[in-house]
């Protein structure tokens, strides 16, 4: 009886030390994660731009880095990865360790448009291998033409299309760029067939413009602006549905009869998939404050840039939205990158 007793009381002690150790167990996974981002960061974080410096979302990533890493404690190192239009830098981002130490900034064509050019090489998938965390600012681009032509306003130049089907062409950095796609939609809205001639580059594109060498193109307004200051091209209409505020004076493509245009250009940040929530949010928390404050404003104003924070879902929404209305133009086009 003896022994019976003390083994039944060895083995109660056993029972109890494995609940111990199981719960000790549970509340170490319950609370890993939240430990993990208590302490974050603690070392450098790396902010990705798929594109080389000097481009608009290097210049952007290098605007709001420097305050997002006085409000972090740690420094934000730009690391540009250009190639591919910018799928290259965005692959290499979504694959990185989901620690908070690495995200990215990129522009909406590796987001929006590269799954439906690339389906067999893209080797990412935003909507799966990305966390969105803030857009960050945007642009819209201007439809323009030589100084020297008829067209005042968009009607106009329509009008001219109509006249010579087929005849009048127009400029983009290649096919499946913005500048053809939003060229490809005017085509379809208003009746009209274009040719497409493309460049290397938006400055190429402008010079044939300004020698009248090519009748027309969707440009970036930093590359615009000035030939259109210099009065050496003529601005018809900017692709935003609402007047611009840094770029004032020039009609929507809505407002010229065309209900609904909209192609703009956006920066956004991301994160890989499994980076914690409670990191993102500190991310989004941080960037909408500096894209509040008047000198970051400033210097995005200078690029022609709106700044534009938002939730995570509500660039989920926007990039829903843009991929199911490009991926129409696509569709449309039958147009295949791979």
């Amino acid at each position: 009886m003896f022994e019976f007793s003390l083994s039944r009381k060895s083995l109660n002690h056993r029972i109890a030390a494995l609940v111990r150790a199981a719960v000790a167990t549970a509340a170490a996974i319950v609370f890993a994660v939240p430990c993990m981002a208590a302490g974050w960061p603690d070392r450098p974080i790396q902010m990705v731009v798929p594109f080389p410096p000097g481009s608009s979302p290097d210049i952007l990533a290098r605007i709001i880095s420097e305050p997002l890493a006085q409000a972090l404690g740690q420094p934000v190192i730009v690391e540009n990865k250009p190639g591919a239009g910018g799928n290259i830098g965005t692959r290499n981002a979504s694959k990185a360790k989901p620690d908070g130490y690495t995200i990215l900034l990129t522009i909406n064509g590796p987001i929006v448009t590269a799954p439906a050019l690339y389906k067999k090489t893209l080797g990412y998938d935003p909507n799966h291998d990305l966390k969105p965390i803030s857009l960050v600012g945007t642009s819209p681009n201007i439809l323009i033409v030589p100084a020297s032509s008829p067209a005042r306003t968009v009607k106009e130049f329509v009008a001219m299309a109509k006249l010579k089907p087929g005849d009048l062409n127009y400029g983009t950095v290649g096919p499946g760029s913005s500048s053809h796609l939003s060229m490809a939609m005017l085509e379809h809205l208003a009746g009209i067939s274009l040719q497409q001639i493309p460049y290397s580059s938006f400055p190429q594109i402008i010079t044939s413009i300004i020698n009248g060498d090519v009748q027309a193109g969707f440009m970036v307004p930093g590359i615009a602006m000035p030939q259109i200051t210099a009065q050496k091209v003529r601005a018809l209409a900017i692709t935003s549905l609402k007047p611009s505020d840094v770029l004032p004076g020039i009609p929507t493509m809505d407002s010229e009869g065309y209900a609904g245009f909209e192609s703009i250009s956006w920066d956004a940040l991301f994160a890989p998939r499994d980076t914690p929530d409670q990191i993102v949010q500190r991310f989004n928390v941080e960037i909408t404050k500096i894209l509040a404050r008047p000198d970051v404003k400033q210097k995005m104003a200078a690029l022609y840039f709106t700044p534009a924070p938002s939730s995570p879902g509500e660039l989920t929404t926007l990039i829903h939205a843009e991929t199911i209305r490009w991926g129409e133009v696509i569709h449309r086009l039958n147009l295949s990158l791979d």
